[in-house]
């Protein structure tokens, strides 16, 4: 009893793996975003955005 709860485990586990590495076909091989806001970084300076207002250095 005790193995095939541990097996079903790792198989679980095995499965959420596999979607964690999951990629969108095509150029680029962007990966899946599950409800996440793609903010990326400043074209300016290099740091990353967090939300959708400027930039805090003013030029991105």
């Amino acid at each position: 009893m005790l193995f095939k709860i541990v097996l079903l485990f790792l198989i679980g586990m095995a499965v959420l793996a596999m979607f964690g590495r999951l990629r969108l076909p095509g150029p680029g091989g962007r990966r899946i975003s599950f409800g996440r806001a793609k903010t990326g970084k400043c074209p300016a300076c290099g740091r990353h955005r967090i939300g959708r207002g400027p930039c805090a250095c003013g030029k991105g």
